[in-house]
């Protein structure tokens, strides 16, 4: 795709969402959210399918996603950063590295829980799959609200029974360097602010992180 094309495709996209999230400058590889350095290898928009649009768009910069646990992170390097399109069919995190960028893709058929969590050093979104747990880390500068928003976004689309996609062990389509990544099982988060929700709405839960 030509630069031209990149940056068209970009603002027509970031036309379309009422989230102030979701932006020209960052869709088309500019800059991040937060930072004026191009936050991938390869501009973010040009990851999308045919037809698929970003509702929110979340950033952080080294702490990369976590898969199964936060400490087993799939980093950027460099000066490179993380972003994470949530769109109407998927949430699609890609961490930019030197070369080729790591993709890593949960769609929502396949998310049995999502919750916003909130912390003094960074936010998450942290997702679990009938077998694995995701934790996309959030800057600490995005507004509670649209964290709050995506995580609705993903629970509305969510399915009564979750998908264990690919058969066999596989919890969804998720690959790391070309391959399906091995499942984890999820830890508790108690150390930080939770927010869960049911229906699209936010539930209080007594016994949730404080």
């Amino acid at each position: 795709m030509s630069e031209e094309n990149v940056a068209d495709r970009a603002f027509t996209l970031a036309e379309m969402t009422s989230s102030d999230s979701v932006t020209m400058e960052v869709l088309a590889g500019r800059e991040g959210r937060f930072s004026q350095s191009p936050p991938l290898t390869e501009p973010p928009v040009t990851y999308l399918d045919v037809g698929e649009a970003p509702a929110y768009v979340l950033t952080n910069g080294k702490r990369g996603i976590g898969l199964g646990t936060k400490r087993k992170t799939v980093s950027p390097d460099g000066d490179r950063r993380t972003v994470v399109l949530v769109t109407g069919r998927r949430t699609l995190c890609l961490v930019g590295k030197r070369d080729e960028d790591e993709v890593i893709s949960v769609p929502h058929e396949a998310v049995a829980d999502v919750s916003s969590k909130t912390g003094f050093r960074a936010h998450r979104l942290a997702l679990r799959t009938p077998r694995k747990m995701f934790h996309c880390w959030v800057h600490r500068k995005t507004d509670e609200s649209v964290l709050e928003a995506a995580a609705a976004f993903i629970e509305e689309r969510q399915t009564d029974a979750p998908e264990s996609i690919d058969g066999g062990d596989d919890a969804n389509r998720v690959m790391y360097r070309g391959r399906p990544v091995a499942p984890q099982e999820p830890t508790p988060e108690p150390e930080e602010k939770q927010t869960r929700y049911y229906r699209g709405q936010p539930i209080n839960d007594d016994d949730g992180d404080k």
